[in-house]
């Protein structure tokens, strides 16, 4: 069975969970307690993806964190990433040392490219925005949201 790690599966709800209203503010508290995750994996997530660049983090006493993109403009793909490493379905199509003896004369390697590059391209068009729209937004509200949140206060 190819499945994801239980922590990319976290993953992806927690940053859905924040790009359904992408204006707010979150912390790992009201987070865990929204989602139903444990808070310890609620903050390891939300550090992982601060660190990588999809999350901004804001200090403070009412500090929390926001998504440094639109929803519209992150991918499944760019989450499980973060979490997983490279999306890789055997260890022969991820260019890392592998210690397969046959790896050079495998006659399943060429089609085992092929599968995963399709199940990253699958990843990669799925974006945060399209899993919150059956909940009652569509993509430009999203990004009309992530936007508002943008803008400096007067």
């Amino acid at each position: 069975m190819i499945r994801l790690t239980r922590l990319a599966d976290y993953a992806v709800v927690l940053m859905s969970h924040l790009a359904y209203h992408p204006d707010e503010l979150y912390n790992a508290t009201d987070t865990a307690e929204a989602t139903g995750l444990p808070m310890p994996t609620v903050s390891k997530i939300l550090g992982l993806m601060a660190k990588g660049g999809l999350l901004t983090s804001h200090r403070g006493l009412n500090g929390g964190f926001t998504l440094a993109r639109p929803p519209a403009e992150i991918s499944v793909a760019d989450v499980v990433c973060l979490v997983d490493g490279p999306i890789a379905l055997t260890e022969c199509v991820d260019d890392a040392a592998s210690d397969c003896s046959f790896e050079l004369a495998c006659p399943a390697r060429g089609p085992w490219r092929k599968i995963n590059a399709a199940v990253k391209h699958a990843l990669e068009g799925v974006t945060l925005a399209e899993i919150v729209t059956p909940f009652g937004h569509s993509a430009e509200d999203l990004q009309a949201g992530h936007e508002a949140h943008r803008e400096p206060a007067h």
